[in-house]
């Protein structure tokens, strides 16, 4: 193919851009929660991220990648015009990053599947015609926007009313705090286990049957429970300090337990969404070394780094202000509130996986912390941010599609 290496280079820099606003946006979302309800400052946030974002990327992002994703485009179509593939996945690439970078710094947590989609759906109906697009599946991706938040919001809701109930609102909140806090903390280790064999490693090849992975996760979950309850057991907690807020000490409890979500939900995050960043640029890749579009492309060890890396210096450099809008803007958090959105929007994405719906980390996120402030009454949530959210939402997929219809015809008009 003419210009390989050109295209490779390309795909390189655009993919590390792409994976860069992927770490801005979607990372600071999965951070924001912990943020916010102080169980985490900034810079502990960053170095879990670049701990188990990077890790999750790297060991679980897959061996291999569908070389178009989620099976929108039909590659039979694709096939015909391999440079028409590359010039719009390369388009792909340069507009979702730069949606993600304009979202990023409005403070929009917008989500990334949904800018790849809209970009790739935007290059395929002017390139390739509108039959190469799999209206069907992107039916599906519409309906997750709504499906995701509703699950996770009604979840997150249920959660925080058992945590009300079984601790913040009964005679004595610490000791019961000490005697549930490790049972949400197994209930927690489960969920991201479950996430983490369900969706992170079925890319290492890994074939469990759904018994053994639900087995694993039990024992997981055992363990971690056993830590978390000897370090609830060390933990100093002083009466004093609840004269100024009556849960002091439970929210110290439950700091513990935010820590381990959010390491849990950072690898699972970066096992599944780095995707959305090195698919394209797997496909360009095999396309510029092999002349032809397969439907699959090989995964070599570089591309995984570059988009690990891409994440974790995204997060670190422009992820604070979507950071703010989670974790402050919508609603008050605290600890156990914190707890209450990360494990159902897990527990979410465990559905998700079973069922095969897809699903945007970020509205699910999003929809916790709704039902959260729900659970303390509609006067606890900041609707005027809600409603700026779900506009930004609605707004991405668009933006997606006209940027990487711009691009393609840029790419075309260089290289066509």
């Amino acid at each position: 193919m003419d210009h390989a290496t050109i295209f490779i280079l390309l795909a390189g820099a655009l993919g590390l851009f792409m994976a860069w606003g992927i770490g801005a946006n979607d990372v600071a979302n999965a951070m924001g929660t912990s943020i916010g309800a102080k169980a985490l400052t900034i810079k502990q946030a960053v170095i879990i991220a670049a701990i188990f974002e990077f890790s999750g990327a790297f060991l679980a992002g897959g061996q291999v990648t569908s070389t178009i994703r989620k099976g929108i485009i039909d590659s039979s179509v694709a096939a015909q015009a391999p440079e028409l593939l590359v010039y719009g996945m390369l388009a792909s690439l340069i507009a979702a990053g730069l949606w993600l970078v304009v979202a990023s710094r409005s403070g929009w947590p917008v989500s990334t599947t949904h800018t790849i989609v809209g970009a790739i759906v935007g290059f395929a109906i002017v390139g390739l015609g509108i039959d190469a697009v799999s209206w069907g599946k992107v039916g599906n991706i519409v309906m997750s926007w709504v499906v995701s938040p509703v699950i996770s919001g009604v979840l997150a809701f249920l959660l925080l009313r058992s945590v009300q109930k079984l601790i913040l609102n009964t005679d004595d909140p610490i000791s019961n705090a000490k005697k549930y806090v490790p049972v949400y903390i197994f209930a927690t280790g489960f969920m991201i286990a479950l996430v983490t064999l369900f969706k992170g490693l079925k890319h290492v090849g890994l074939e469990l049957t759904a018994g053994q992975n639900y087995g694993i996760a039990v024992i997981v979950g055992l363990i971690i429970m056993g830590f978390g309850k000897l370090y609830i057991s060390k933990l100093k907690l002083d009466p004093s300090d609840d004269k100024d807020f009556h849960f002091a000490n439970v929210e110290k409890i439950f700091s513990v337990l935010m820590v381990v979500t959010a390491c849990a939900i950072a690898f699972a995050h970066g096992s599944n969404d780095v995707a959305n960043a090195v698919g394209p640029m797997a496909a360009v890749i095999s396309i510029a070394n092999e002349g032809v579009v397969t439907q699959k492309s090989a995964m070599p060890v570089w591309i995984l780094l570059v988009g690990g890396i891409g994440i974790v210096l995204g997060l670190a450099m422009y992820g604070k202000k979507v950071i703010a809008t989670v974790g402050n803007n919508i609603t008050e958090l605290t600890p156990s509130r914190g707890f209450a959105c990360l494990l159902a929007a897990s527990t979410t994405v465990v559905i998700a996986s079973g069922t095969g719906l897809p699903i945007s980390t970020t509205h699910t996120l999003v929809g916790a912390v709704l039902g959260v402030g729900l659970a303390r009454g509609i006067g606890a949530l900041n609707l005027s941010v809600v409603g700026t959210i779900f506009m930004s939402w609605i707004i991405t997929l668009p933006a997606g599609a006209f940027l990487a219809i711009f691009f393609f015809y840029f790419f075309k008009g260089i290289f066509g």
